[in-house]
């Protein structure tokens, strides 16, 4: 027989690429859609750097419609059908600037998208009678605005590799950034660097090189399956460069835009992918090293493993060391790297004086409804990836904790906030949020986590306050998060605070009254118990948690918060720095230890052990 299709004028409107699981770390809880405009031929060979969404399957499958992340790509061509005049079938054409700062297709062409992968791959899943991630292409005809699938086949890259493994790669220096781009893989690998401008050149290529091209093609293959990683300044992570890194199993940079240009031909490079979405070519030799864990081996411990985090570009990768959620999410790298501007210049521009930041604040927002939608949508979306890589395990994430010398550095900052000599002990946590000077900053806050938990679904979300002086700065909060539509209790919020003054240890029972658990901050709970500003560098090298003092605040807390039967954790670096730490927590009951990723698994096997020879079993 002869099939017969329709040609689905994705010319006039835009396509693309899906997947039913993240290409770079095989997470499967989401799906994964490329897209630009025209036909998909840009999109496949890596013409164009795309834009990328996110959704998130469970939540998406429990009715929630919410596009989980979204990345603007340049999209800076766009293929055509050519005119019957000319011997070419099509033909690439400029995107006008006002489309390229628009995504190709609605939220709503998304949530459809998705809804076509997740049946695709149950489908699937189902005749081959086991799970079966799909690799897709879809196409939106211009004509009667339509979504079509046109293509779909197993993934086979991801879905191949062993979960019962493993592999962290970690640069271990820094050096000059040569070209960023999108990261292809999460490896890291080094090189001399081989230019190739034309395919007449691939015989000059030399086993171990970095490949470096403005795209490639299938005809480069034979070259690059002797590369030591592959950079491009065109391509989305969707691209042929990116699919035959990953079937090679060797580090990607796609999209660099300018690599061919900044990159010195034979000069020796490091291609590192292992530090999230954002790739990075450095100049030289840098070391790295590679760590292989068999997660088989290792069991949980009584006392929960808890992981702080702040970069949302990590979650998916992180969330498959052993863990039970996330004890620290931290909100303000999302402010920092995706927002970069002042809440209340968001709120109040008029009030900058300066008229450049006034424009670096205009387009920041550009594309959104409003500034302040701008800031709920990024806040959101980062704090949501975090939350969705872990879900359904609680995931605490800390309401902002910039003291205001941090806040001044964002855009428009230095026109809403006090100079102070001393930021550390100042304007910080729990006092702005309802002091006149921030309250309208802390309701977009709010908003954002209002978003997380119920437009996104994902209730896992523990909210935190730091930095909370006293019960009845504690009641003001709580007042002010429920007039904002977060009240305790309700959609099964819990609310935790940070136990980092000795005020909240000395009156851990009143605060045990307002709050559902205290992570201790053992950073300032040490500078606070002791008197020493954590900052100095004069004396603050010679105090640490250790200090008998400081032990017996911790040990407070944790009978405080059993007592109340409130769930008490600890987030910071001494556990990981010192065993002995570890030990003393352990022994005195807390219920959970947050650490930084890379020290996880090596004190997850330090625990198992202090747990053995304290007779600890899981019940």
């Amino acid at each position: 027989s002869i099939g017969i299709m329709k040609m689905v004028r994705s010319d006039l409107a835009a396509s693309g690429v899906m997947f039913s699981l993240d290409t770079e770390t095989g997470f499967r809880d989401v799906v994964f859609i490329t897209g630009a405009y025209g036909l998909g031929e840009n999109v496949v060979q890596g013409a164009v750097d795309p834009d990328e969404f996110y959704v998130h399957k469970p939540t998406f499958e429990q009715g929630f419609r919410a596009v989980l992340r979204r990345s603007l790509g340049s999209k800076k061509i766009q293929m055509q059908y050519a005119s019957g005049r000319t011997r070419e079938a099509t033909r690439n054409v400029p995107v006008p600037e006002e489309y390229r700062q628009r995504f190709c297709i609605s939220d709503a062409d998304v949530l459809t998208l998705a809804d076509y992968a997740i049946k695709v791959e149950k489908h699937y899943s189902n005749r081959a009678e086991h799970n079966k991630p799909m690799d897709m292409e879809w196409a939106k005809d211009g004509v009667d605005g339509e979504l079509y699938m046109v293509q779909a086949r197993p993934e086979t890259v991801q879905s191949q590799i062993s979960a019962t493994s493993l592999e962290i790669f970690h640069l271990m220096e820094n050096g000059e950034i040569l070209a960023q781009g999108n990261a292809v893989s999460t490896r890291i690998a080094n090189g001399p660097a081989r230019l190739i401008r034309d395919i007449s050149q691939l015989n000059e290529f030399q086993p171990g090189d970095v490949l470096v091209a403005d795209t490639t093609t299938p005809d480069w293959e034979p070259v690059m399956k002797i590369a030591a990683a592959i950079v491009t300044n065109r391509g989305g992570r969707t691209c042929h460069a990116a699919i035959i890194a990953r079937e090679l199993g060797i580090p990607a940079i796609v999209g660099c835009d300018n690599a061919s240009a900044v990159i010195p031909d034979a000069e020796m490079v490091t291609v590192d992918c292992s530090q999230g979405d954002r790739g990075r070519v450095y100049r030289g030799k840098l070391a790295f090293v590679k760590e292989v864990t068999e997660l088989g081996e290792l069991s949980h411990p009584v006392t929960k493993i808890m992981i702080n985090l702040g970069n949302p570009d990590l979650a998916f990768k992180t969330s498959f060391l052993p863990n039970d959620g996330v004890g620290l999410a931290r909100m303000e790298f999302i402010i920092n790297e995706s927002i970069r501007a002042h809440p209340m210049a968001l709120l109040h521009p008029e009030r900058v004086r300066d008229s450049e930041q006034r424009q670096q604040i205009d387009a920041l927002s550009f594309g959104y409804d409003s500034p302040s939608d701008f800031f709920i949508k990024r806040l959101s979306e980062g704090v949501a990836t975090i939350a969705a890589a872990f879900w359904p395990r609680p995931v605490v994430v800390r309401m902002s904790d910039f003291k205001s010398n941090e806040y001044a550095s964002l855009s428009g900052g230095q026109y809403f906030e006090p100079r102070e000599n001393n930021p550390m002990l100042g304007f910080r946590g729990a006092s702005r949020y309802t002091h006149p000077d921030y309250a309208e900053g802390f309701a977009l806050e709010c908003a954002a986590m209002k978003r997380v938990r119920e437009e996104l679904g994902l209730s896992n979300v523990i909210l935190m306050i730091p930095f909370c002086r006293t019960v009845e700065e504690g009641e003001r909060v709580l007042q002010a998060m429920a007039d904002n539509g977060l009240k305790r209790g309700e959609n099964a919020l819990q609310v935790y605070v940070m136990c980092e003054i000795p005020n909240n240890v000395i009156q851990i029972d009143a605060f045990a009254k307002l709050f559902d658990g205290f992570s201790i901050g053992s950073n300032d709970l040490t500078q606070l118990t002791l008197g020493v500003d954590r900052d100095s560098e004069i004396i603050a090298f010679d105090f640490n948690e250790r200090d008998p003092g400081v032990k017996e605040m911790i040990r407070l807390a944790v009978d405080g918060a059993r007592r109340n039967k409130r769930h008490s954790g600890l987030c910071g670096q001494a556990p990981s720095d010192y065993p002995e730490m570890a030990e003393y927590l352990v022994s005195i009951g807390i219920d959970s230890i947050s650490l930084n990723p890379d020290s996880v698994l090596k004190t997850t096997r330090h625990i198992l052990e202090v747990e053995k020879t304290l007779g600890r079993k899981k019940t």
